[in-house]
């Protein structure tokens, strides 16, 4: 079986290990950090905001079941593309949507789809997902990783709270969002 890795950050890691965990041909799913300059961070490090890291998912999938496209339609129907001082409730540099591309065709696809949704009319705001290599990656503390399964009802009322959820149905279902991106991509 052949493997590849996509790596995105988008908010709160939580959130997005849940989005790409659903897919179909995701292997493992590991929340972390990326493309700082401190070696093996901690959580609390990271939130300080002077690392230069981002929450991200590293995502491990097989391609002849899942592609890249369908993992950067899950990333962005996952998140608000237009907020790149972090996402929802989250705020700072540690929160911001990245997209680390680890080779040229997942680079091209990236671009292709940020292009898509700035032609579009779905939304007032700039675009503010970055598109930047692949530096580094260090899996998050234990007790983050599957946090949606060991804390079912703070997970849910994290992400109600925060106003993802609320978001993702109006912009990404409402309002046609993920339809958008399927027929663009």
């Amino acid at each position: 079986m052949a493997k590849e890795v996509a790596t995105f950050g988008g908010g709160c890691f939580w959130c997005l290990e849940e989005a790409f965990s659903n897919l179909e041909g995701v292997i493992e799913v590991v929340p972390g950090y990326g493309g700082g300059e401190l070696e093996n961070p901690t959580y609390e490090e990271v939130c300080s905001g002077t690392t230069g890291h981002v929450e991200v998912v590293q995502v491990v999938y097989d391609p002849s079941k899942v592609s890249y496209k369908e993992l950067l339609i899950t990333y962005f129907t996952s998140i608000d593309p237009t907020d790149g001082k972090g996402q929802f409730a989250d705020r700072g540099s540690q929160y911001r949507p990245v997209i680390f591309y680890h080779n040229e065709e997942q680079r091209d696809l990236a671009q292709k789809a940020l292009k898509v949704l700035r032609e579009s009319s779905l939304f007032n705001g700039e675009i503010a997902v970055s598109v930047e290599p692949f530096k580094n990656f260090y899996p998050a503390e234990e007790y983050h990783r599957k946090y949606y399964l060991k804390e079912p009802f703070r997970y849910l009322y994290y992400k109600e709270a925060s106003g993802r959820k609320a978001y993702c149905q109006v912009v990404w279902d409402r309002k046609g969002g993920r339809r958008l991106l399927e027929e663009g991509l």
